[in-house]
């Protein structure tokens, strides 16, 4: 004969309530914005080149082929570049001299995308300081991606172009050689553009005290011309607040639009400008910033006239 299956007595007790159809968990609250990365924006994990690299004592060295490729390089110099459609990669550039990268006037095409562009301070030519991570003096477009910058004075520097997710931190005070301190600028452009100017997605810091040369995370000066055409769309911007509240960063995101010349306002004095020797550059660069950059020495490797990769 079978054993009745045995039975587990009912506990003790007031019995607990069901919930009623429909009823959910109160929304968990939305995580804090505390860095760039933990909002999406660029920061060094998603920035710089994506592949290993190969060393390359590049010196100044001046690009003059078209459509010349440079991928993989862990250059130490820096890129002068008289030519089309150079594409720089995947590297990294440690230059000691007034750029990393510097496009000439009269050409065109220049995309540089995940690539690290820093310098040494105290061993650039303007006092030791360094000026432009970037610098278009041409006339037209040039993109910037994906690139992790620092160190340099006015690192992103144009009147037109594409720039877009790239980290731009830990900028350098330094007295230029008029000895007063060098305006620091995330993006600077000085006005007369010819095309447009986007600055989209980028984390773009600027923690430089405002009594030693601090400008802006973006600025767009008129000194060479009317500003226009420029669009400043979904990026962190953040810097010093006040001389009094050095210590206090304000990390807001911009979500502005700009068309048209912008009102005048109030800016810092004007340091001496001290342009070197060399060639003018295009309405948009320079300005405010240092001048514009000499031509640097062409170097004596073969590969700087010559696709690289």
């Amino acid at each position: 004969m079978p054993t009745p299956a045995a039975t587990t007595p009912s506990p003790s007790g007031t019995p607990s309530p069901t919930p009623s159809p429909g009823a959910s968990e109160p929304p968990s609250a939305a995580p804090a914005c505390t860095s760039p990365g933990t909002c999406g924006f660029p920061d060094a994990s998603s920035t710089g080149p994506r592949i290993s690299l190969e060393r390359h004592d590049t010196g100044n060295m001046s690009i003059k082929k078209d459509g010349t490729v440079i991928k993989g390089w862990d250059i130490r110099g820096s890129l002068d570049v008289y030519a089309n459609d150079v594409t720089v990669i995947d590297s990294r550039i440690t230059s000691a001299n007034w750029w990393g990268i510097n496009l000439r006037p009269g050409f065109s095409g220049l995309k540089v995308l995940h690539t690290t562009i820093t310098a040494v301070p105290g061993k650039g030519p303007d006092n030791g300081g360094v000026n432009y991570a970037v610098s278009n003096m041409g006339g037209s477009s040039i993109e910037v991606g994906w690139c992790d910058i620092s160190v340099f004075g006015n690192a992103l520097s144009m009147g037109q172009g594409d720039l877009h997710d790239n980290y731009v931190h830990d900028l350098v005070a330094f007295r230029n050689q008029g000895g007063e301190w060098q305006h620091i600028d995330a993006v600077i452009s000085g006005g007369g553009n010819n095309g447009r100017l986007t600055i989209r997605r980028n984390t773009l810091l600027n923690s430089t005290p405002v009594d030693k040369g601090a400008t802006a995370a973006v600025g767009l000066f008129a000194d060479t011309g009317v500003v226009s055409s420029v669009v400043v769309d979904g990026n962190w911007l953040a810097g010093e607040r006040t001389r009094s509240t050095a210590a206090a960063r304000a990390p807001p995101v911009s979500r502005s639009r700009t068309t048209s010349s912008p009102p005048s306002t109030t800016r810092p004095p004007e340091p001496t400008v001290r342009s070197p020797p060399g060639t003018r550059a295009a309405p948009g660069t320079c300005g405010r910033a240092t001048g514009c950059p000499t031509a640097g020495p062409s170097s004596p490797n073969p590969a700087a006239e010559t696709e690289s990769s």
